[in-house]
């Protein structure tokens, strides 16, 4: 049986996504297969904090969060994060503070 805790009662459902299709974003954390990534060990590195990738579909989980589909480049794996592990990536290279 899962434990699945939500993270907070904040729906973010109920405006649009913040990224978008196309948009350019860096991992906030450093990633681990949780076991739902074929071909990778349990626990093993998806994606490192910094990472940069491209934000390739849109998805959500729990009826609660938008989840991200990233394809980071240096190791080719899409991995679907939320909103809260992925920071904007700007052109001018600052971060964008939520």
């Amino acid at each position: 049986m899962t434990n699945i805790s939500r993270d907070s009662d904040h729906v973010e459902l109920e405006g649009p996504p913040y990224f978008d299709y196309g948009d350019r974003v860096r991992a906030k954390r450093t990633i681990r297969n949780d076991g739902t990534f074929p071909g990778k060990d349990i626990g093993e590195v998806l994606v490192k904090k910094g990472e940069e990738g491209f934000v390739v579909n849109i998805g959500t989980f729990l009826q609660q969060f938008y989840i991200y589909g990233v394809e980071f480049e240096s190791t080719g794996n899409r991995v679907g994060m939320k909103r809260k592990e992925l920071e904007m990536v700007n052109l001018s290279g600052e971060e964008d503070d939520e």
